[in-house]
């Protein structure tokens, strides 16, 4: 990709499937920010604590790296459920962050949907044919609640078309780490078609596979197994890279997870 902002630019990890559709995209990383510790350096929520004017220049350079405007990012408040938000464009991106729900959508090109993430798995689709995107904000509750189904709805339901959808399933609690009750472990084993295979024992505690579950999904929503992506990375593993809720609790940052509509194929 080619970046025509003058700012620095942070470190993002990304998705060769998506980028051959044509999506700029991103999955930010930790680093390559202004913030201070604990949210050292690219924290990108103003909701945690951190310094108002450096989360403003770090979301100033992760619109650099989508190659957008800052006024073109935008986020919602996230609730851990399942409700789509769709954008036409141009909207306050005040009004926009007042509503709540885990999934942004939009086929207006320019313009960028995103979740913020510090354990739960960013989402990130596309369609091919149209351009339209969607950001999906996948925690326990939401994969429990099928939120692939409603995310997948909500972009045939905005183009009007057949889809030709392309996938990407970010960094998150990898199932080394997310280490659930038994009553978690039974309601992940039941929304997919995986089954108890997401659910490993050989610990004390389950842990559980929620990329393994959101691929499912994606496959029971009629996305090809081809077109899904997993870029990898374990965020309570990774300290260096990633922020975590689990690991560090309420002071630490959050993560960006973005991706720009385009023009139709």
């Amino acid at each position: 990709m080619v970046h025509r902002s003058p700012c620095p630019l942070p470190e993002c990890v990304e998705s060769p499937l998506l980028r051959s559709g044509g999506f700029r995209h991103a999955f930010a990383t930790r680093r390559g920010g202004v913030s201070e510790p604990p949210f050292d350096t690219l924290n990108l929520s103003a909701s945690v604590g951190d310094a108002p004017s450096a989360v403003l220049e770090n979301l100033r350079r992760a619109s650099g790296y989508l190659d957008i405007t800052p006024d073109r990012l935008y986020v919602i408040s996230q609730v851990h459920g399942t409700t789509a938000v769709v954008l036409d464009g141009p909207e306050s991106q005040g009004d926009v962050a007042r509503q709540t729900g885990d999934i942004l959508v939009t086929r207006r090109p320019g313009v960028a949907c995103a979740v913020r993430t510090a354990d739960c798995v960013p989402v990130l689709l596309g369609d091919r044919r149209t351009g339209a995107v969607a950001a999906i904000h996948a925690g326990w509750r939401g994969t429990a609640a099928r939120i692939i189904e409603v995310g997948v709805g909500a972009l045939r339901e905005l183009t009007g078309t057949p889809v030709n959808i392309v996938a990407a399933l970010g960094p998150h609690i990898e199932s080394c780490c997310f280490e659930v009750g038994e009553e978690v472990a039974a309601a992940l084993a039941g929304c997919s078609i995986a089954g108890s295979r997401v659910v490993h024992r050989d610990t004390g505690h389950p842990r559980v596979d929620l990329r393994g579950i959101l691929r499912a999904q994606l496959l029971e929503a009629g996305v090809e197994d081809g077109a899904i992506e997993d870029v990898v990375g374990c965020t309570v593993c990774d300290r260096a890279r990633f922020f975590s809720f689990r690991r560090d609790g309420a002071r630490t940052g959050r993560m960006l997870a973005a991706i720009v509509a385009r023009g139709a194929a």
